[in-house]
């Protein structure tokens, strides 16, 4: 669905103007959630002007079941879920009906690295041979970019130019041999005399696109794809994964932070997880890049992006669910029995994922600014009080909220009509706002 929503007068963008300039205010000096690590990201002022921007309405579907090899007693499985991060803030998390009755808890929690969350499932005992079903959905709201405002021309930088929590991203690990001779070599091949690292991007992509790329069609077509580090990946070419660890040791090669990014994209089929990449630009920030589709960059709309992959996450790799062959995957998912273990065959059965993209609306920036900034706001209350032990009247309010973070949805996807959603988001709100602890 695409629409768009009619600009407002200038009287009226003056008075939006001012209430999102004292609602920062308040944030600022009057923290909403009620916990010492929290924070609500602010936008500055410069994020409330510009031209007028796409929200798309995202939803990311998971199946999960897992297995049993033993009895065994109540666990935990932890699944990567969507981080309010940059052009993208998640909702709402919604379990359906036809999950087993095994689920007794889930809340949303902070992964041990920042933004990345994980949604944390209590899971009761279950017999030997038994099996569950998990299923669920991340709605989340994206502002998109297209990065149209990049430099013409950006010189590649040197250590001690690049902010310090990028250089996290400049390791060589056990799946990124950013030292290999032939890694460092084919990279410098790339390169060539420029000195522009934008150019360098669009060759690592387009390359890693079509290197070697009978050699992938004869592992898709045998079913067997071997391990997916970037070193092998440069020698017999590999799946989304092995890609991505590719183009990561390039970029790195050469100076320039370049990390995982786990994701749900728009390939339109059931997945396992989809693997992409973000590369640093000084004095700009982090860029997408899909080194499957050879594009950089690639716009936020067309993806969920699910965990953010540090160094450590490269090193603590698993083999692939569906192809024994494929090691050196970063986990999506933890379990914390090791006599249960997730059931994948070929996403047609078994466990699997999909992007769908539901709803797409152009309108007025301030418009786009206030929504994206409101559901964040709203977001981190929804996430403060799901785990939460609430009775009486502050559960009556909770349950409100929830039902209007729902109708909110509804409403973009029904009436095509942002301030519809704004609505019932600030219903949602204002209910919050009554739950007292």
């Amino acid at each position: 669905m695409k629409i768009y929503a009619g600009g407002i007068n200038h009287t009226s963008k003056k008075i939006l103007a001012t209430s999102i300039t004292i609602l920062l205010i308040v944030l600022t000096i009057s923290p909403i959630v009620n916990s010492e690590n929290a924070s609500i990201p602010i936008l500055s002022p410069t994020d409330l002007v510009g031209d007028d921007k796409e929200l798309h309405l995202l939803r990311g579907e998971h199946y999960l079941f897992v297995n049993a090899s033993e009895d065994v007693d109540e666990f935990h499985i932890r699944f990567s879920f969507p981080p309010d991060y940059s052009y993208q803030v998640p909702i709402l998390l919604e379990i359906f009906n036809d999950t087993t009755e095994k689920l007794l808890h889930y809340e949303i929690e902070d992964d041990t690295n920042k933004p990345n969350k994980i949604i944390n499932f209590t899971i009761d005992a279950m017999e030997k041979d038994e099996g569950i079903l998990l299923h669920f959905t991340c709605w989340v709201l994206v502002k998109n970019h297209d990065f149209s405002d990049l430099p013409e021309k950006v010189k590649f930088p040197r250590r001690w130019q690049l902010p310090e929590e990028t250089k996290t991203w400049l390791a060589s690990t056990e799946v990124v041999q950013k030292h290999s001779l032939l890694i460092r070599h084919k990279a410098r091949q790339l390169r060539g005399i420029r000195s522009d690292v934008l150019e360098f991007a669009n060759d690592i992509a387009r390359y890693i696109k079509w290197h070697r790329f009978g050699l992938f069609l004869l592992q898709l077509n045998l079913g067997i794809f071997f391990p997916q580090d970037a070193r092998t990946t440069l020698f017999i070419n590999g799946e989304n994964v092995g890609r991505s660890h590719l183009a990561c040791a390039f970029f790195r090669s050469q100076n320039v932070p370049a990390r995982v990014i786990l994701a749900h994209n728009d390939q339109g089929f059931w997945t396992q997880m989809h693997y992409m990449v973000e590369y640093y630009v000084p004095d700009y920030g982090w860029v997408l890049l899909d080194s499957t589709k050879g594009k950089t960059p690639y716009e936020t709309k067309r993806q969920i992006i699910n965990r953010i992959c540090y160094p450590e996450d490269e090193n603590d790799t698993k083999t692939d669910y569906i192809f024994p062959y494929m090691a050196g995957e970063e986990r999506w998912l933890w379990i914390d029995n090791d006599h249960v273990s997730p059931y994948y065959v070929d996403c047609d059965e078994g466990s699997k994922s999909q992007m769908f993209s539901e709803s797409e609306v152009t309108t007025d920036c301030f418009t786009a600014d206030y929504a994206f900034l409101l559901t964040q706001m709203v977001f981190h209350q929804y996430e403060q009080y799901l785990g939460m032990n609430l009775s009486g009247e502050n559960q009556e309010h909770f349950q409100k909220a929830v039902d209007y973070q729902k109708q909110a949805i509804d409403k973009l996807i029904e009436t095509e009509d942002p301030n519809e959603y704004i609505f019932y988001m600030d219903l949602a709100f204002d209910e919050y706002k009554e739950i007292e602890l």
